[in-house]
């Protein structure tokens, strides 16, 4: 199992580099849903077609992925505020 290893020169930091972690797993998880609509999208366009068949139960499975992934980065980037607010609260 892999850790993620922040720096800890400063917590301003670490908090930027949580935050841009999170950011690029919104980026990720927003690519994803993008493709399983399209995927879904084209699954009636190909209805009576011989173009490949989707499997919607894999492009919903991967709908609900990329919404937990985007809700799980949305938290990251809360906690990191809190984080940062609260060593803020401290140091004053």
């Amino acid at each position: 199992m892999t850790f993620l290893k922040l720096p800890t020169e400063t917590a301003d930091k670490a908090d930027m580099d949580i935050s841009a972690i999170a950011l690029q797993g919104l980026n990720q998880a927003q690519a994803q849903l993008e493709h399983a609509a399209l995927r879904i999208a084209q699954f009636g366009a190909a209805s009576g077609s011989n173009l490949d068949v989707v499997d919607l139960s894999t492009e919903m499975v991967a709908l609900q992925s990329a919404k937990d992934n985007v809700a799980i980065n949305i938290k990251v980037l809360q906690t990191a505020e809190e984080v940062q607010q609260n060593l803020i609260d401290a140091m004053a």
